[in-house]
């Protein structure tokens, strides 16, 4: 059995992404749930536009996630039992499609198969979503005044997770072609894996390659640019650098805030002298920027390079960062890095430090 997931920002795209790709395959159900104040999960299952179901349920709380665990996975059991048409998911706004494609892995004893997870998206509203610095509450995309994620934190992870992207033009917004295209650069230079699909009956099946999804939205990681044959009318570009020695943390704060101006999305992992021995990741999406200890550098297949393991740790160890931005000098970024890292006097100052507290 053929599951769909679709997450959205907001309603309006959610549900023409499900009702157009239910026209596209006759016979599918449509199982839509919505977080309401209070807790409260509205369930409601379509066939076509004929309502089967509707059903009300209060959680004690209005997580999110525990509507996808304590809701969205019995609805589907209950499904697969007696029906063999392939269904699609409406998640929530602002329900990460991760948190049900991992529930769904645990949770359907029949066979199922997460084939496509899908985002609903308004190219022309983008921008703008990435850009908001407020939460997903302040901006209306969700009832829980605890959840203290942007809308472009929200979406940055579904454009990683995801391996289609619905494009989306609810009718209430009056059409911005300019905002569109340049919202479509964007998208793509986001997502360089993802298939764009205009419309539903282009979207193809079979696609999600979940092990794939989950090392993509991994914290600290970092991919190269997408394909050369990226189109050279995009205002919008990727860098990535790597720098093979530790960074001096007071000259990296310095630099931050030159190195993440105009970035619509900052990450990756970094290499810190004051912390040789962990693994510092690193995110900026819009007008946030933040770090996190990922813990301890993982032990690798690769043999470490020469004066490059952390700190007598035995793991090699390196910064690794990827920038996406509109007009990005790729040459005046790496050189701003690259002056982060120590120097030769420093380094043999900070190899004779970590080997006399080992």
């Amino acid at each position: 059995m053929n599951l769909t997931v679709i997450s959205s920002l907001d309603a309006l795209c959610r549900q023409q992404a499900c009702e157009d790709l239910a026209a596209a395959h006759p016979g599918s159900l449509v199982v839509l749930h919505d977080l309401m104040e209070d807790g409260l999960v509205v369930r409601r299952i379509f066939s076509g536009r004929i309502l089967l179901e509707r059903e009300e349920t209060m959680l004690e709380h209005g997580c999110l996630s525990c509507a996808v665990r304590l809701d969205l996975v019995p609805s589907i059991e209950r499904l697969l039992r007696h029906s063999k048409a392939p269904i699609i998911i409406g998640l929530p706004p602002a329900v990460p499609a991760s948190a049900a494609v991992s529930a769904l892995r645990r949770g359907p004893t029949r066979a199922a198969t997460v084939g496509t997870v899908l985002l609903a998206c308004s190219p022309d509203a983008l921008e703008d979503q990435i850009w908001d610095a407020h939460t997903l509450f302040e901006s209306g995309f969700t009832p829980a005044p605890e959840d203290e994620r942007t809308p472009g934190e929200f979406l940055v992870g579904e454009l990683a997770f995801a391996d289609t992207v619905l494009l989306t033009e609810p009718d209430i917004v009056p059409p911005d072609p300019l905002g569109r295209e340049r919202g479509l650069h964007l998208l793509r230079e986001l997502a360089p894996h993802a298939e764009v699909a205009r419309d539903a009956a282009a979207v193809r099946q079979g696609l999600h390659r979940y092990a794939d999804a989950v090392a993509r939205t991994a914290p600290g990681h970092a991919h190269p640019p997408g394909s050369p044959a990226r189109s050279t009318e995009s205002p919008f570009a990727t860098v990535f650098h790597r720098i093979e020695r530790p960074l001096h943390p007071g000259r990296f704060r310095d630099a931050l805030a030159a190195l993440a101006e105009g970035c619509c999305l900052l990450r990756g992992q970094l290499w810190i002298a004051s912390a040789p021995a962990c693994r510092i990741g690193i995110q900026g999406i819009g007008p946030r920027v933040w770090l996190e200890n990922l813990g301890a550098w993982p032990e690798g297949d690769a043999a470490p390079r020469a004066g490059n393991q952390a700190a007598g740790y035995g793991a090699p160890a390196s910064s690794v960062i990827a920038a996406t931005g509109e007009d990005l000098d790729a040459g005046e970024f790496g050189n701003l890095l690259m002056s982060c890292q120590l120097t030769d006097e420093e380094l043999a100052l900070h190899h004779h430090q970590t080997r006399s507290t080992a």
